[in-house]
């Protein structure tokens, strides 16, 4: 039983773009819930969906310029997410609309010329490339690009990790304490866009948010501390992510779709059995309550 069990993990790992695979998944597992958790504090869960979709155009003018080049394609992501953020942030400033209906306004339009840019400069198997990802094609020079931009993530959550968590629940307090919090949120989405730029290059325009936003939505029927929400978000992502892997090479399944429905399998389970206003909690309460003293 042992030994079948050890083979079913171990087994996958005799191929290299396994373990490129399972490196680059890691890497967006210590980074994206990270993000994740912050974008909840701060009620923005759908920001992440909608960008996600926003760098689209960005990937696919790169792809059409300069073919199936991963790099170009990021830079094209993260500047077309860079974008999309500086107009929903001008639409939001100078027309008093809620950013993140500018934003789904903007990403709906971004999403539509995207596709039909990809679909004009190429073929169907290049936008299925593009929207579903290829984590099983990662190279040795993808997952380079994947490991520097998860340093640059981490390195910048590091240095702000403090004014991003008190942006995030008090803006006013960081301006009075002598921070932008503009310039504060600006460098938090810029963090996010290139989160799911790398996420692009893993699971595609489409699945991209999968692991930003399940474990850390996830995570908050478990804990109500931030640490606790942090440490939760990234633990359920990398279950998801290894376990995805070794589910979609046994039983010949595609990789990102198997990714994201374990870390909504996740949710699903935390919803029902989680402490912190779980279903679960909440028909205990009322009946532990109401037994005599």
């Amino acid at each position: 039983m042992f030994d079948a069990l050890l083979w079913w993990f171990t087994a996958p790992l005799e191929y290299a773009f396994m373990r490129r695979a399972l490196v680059a998944c890691l890497a967006l597992s210590f980074t994206a819930p990270v993000l994740g958790v912050l974008l909840t504090l701060r009620g923005m869960s759908l920001m992440g969906e909608a960008l996600s979709h926003a760098i689209l155009p960005g990937v696919a003018v790169a792809f059409m310029l300069a073919g199936f080049s991963l790099p170009a394609m990021m830079l094209g992501g993260v500047t077309a997410g860079l974008v999309t953020v500086a107009v929903a942030g001008g639409v939001t400033q100078f027309s008093g609309l809620k950013e993140d209906a500018a934003m789904t306004s903007l990403f709906l339009i971004a999403m539509a010329g995207g596709v039909l840019i990809v679909t004009l400069s190429g073929n169907a198997l290049d936008l299925g490339h593009v929207l579903f990802g290829t984590i099983l094609g990662v190279d040795n020079a993808t997952l380079l690009l994947v490991a520097l931009a998860s340093s640059l993530i981490l390195a910048g959550l590091a240095v702000a990790f403090r004014a991003l968590v008190v942006e995030a629940l008090d803006p006013l307090f960081l301006t009075l304490q002598g921070r932008h919090a503009g310039w504060t949120h600006a460098l938090f989405m810029t963090l996010v866009v290139l989160s799911l730029v790398v996420g692009f290059q893993t699971l595609g325009t489409l699945m991209a948010a999968g692991l930003m936003l399940l474990p850390a939505a996830a995570a908050r029927y478990w804990s109500q501390r931030l640490e606790g929400m942090l440490a939760i978000a990234i633990g359920l992502s990398l279950a998801a992510s290894v376990t995805g892997l070794l589910v979609s090479y046994h039983a010949e399944l595609p990789t990102g779709p198997s990714i994201v429905l374990l870390a909504g399998l996740g949710y699903g389970v935390s919803t029902v059995a989680g402490p912190c206003r779980g279903l679960w909690a909440r028909y205990r309460g009322p009946r532990r309550e109401s037994l005599p003293q």
